[in-house]
């Protein structure tokens, strides 16, 4: 369910193409209707839809709706900020991509460039990503992979930025070809 620019997705999107992923896309989901993740998936020819409910209580209800007319075995969050309801954590695997290593710098407003600066402001030695289960705690469900990125003395919250995006993409499709292969 991206929430940006997509590049995750596409990342994914690419994977698929190039036979590295076996793996369908059914639908992506976006709470903001100007995401080029939309854009994106509808090149793709992937179907779209966008959130129209605001509580956490009405978005499970709505997206439980439109989910039962796919046959979907995994949800992934990738830049999808808000909480899941338990109609859907009860009914579905849902998988999140987060931009450090839990349990550090994760919760609640800690995503994108706030994870990045937090990280750089505490001088830690490895930032990097990880895979995890989605329960009902922001960044709390049990970890699946985590990929370690080196901290460089010069590096920004921009440079470590670009660094945790490049593995956290790659670390995502090998993930996702595991739990296709049952190994997750």
């Amino acid at each position: 369910m991206p929430h940006g620019n997509g590049t995750t997705l596409q990342s994914i999107i690419d994977a698929i193409k190039n036979k590295n992923l076996e793996a369908t896309i059914r639908l992506v989901v976006s709470d903001n209707e100007d995401a080029y993740a939309l854009q994106r998936a509808k090149n793709a020819s992937i179907a779209t839809y966008v959130i129209k409910a605001k509580t956490t209580k009405e978005i499970d209800e709505e997206l439980q709706i439109e989910l039962q007319k796919y046959p979907v075995d995994l949800i992934v969050l990738a830049g999808y900020l808000r909480m899941i309801g338990n109609h859907l954590l009860e009914k579905y695997t849902i998988i999140n991509t987060h931009p450090s290593l839990l349990p550090k710098f994760g919760g609640k407003g800690m995503y994108g460039m706030n994870v990045h600066r937090a990280v750089i402001e505490a001088k830690e030695e490895y930032s990097g990503v990880t895979l995890h289960y989605v329960n009902g705690e922001y960044d709390k469900g049990n970890i699946i992979k985590q990929t370690k990125v080196k901290i460089e003395p010069n590096d920004t919250a921009e440079t470590l930025s670009a660094k945790v995006q490049k593995v956290e993409k790659i670390q995502l499709v090998e993930a996702l070809q595991e739990f296709i292969n049952k190994k997750i």
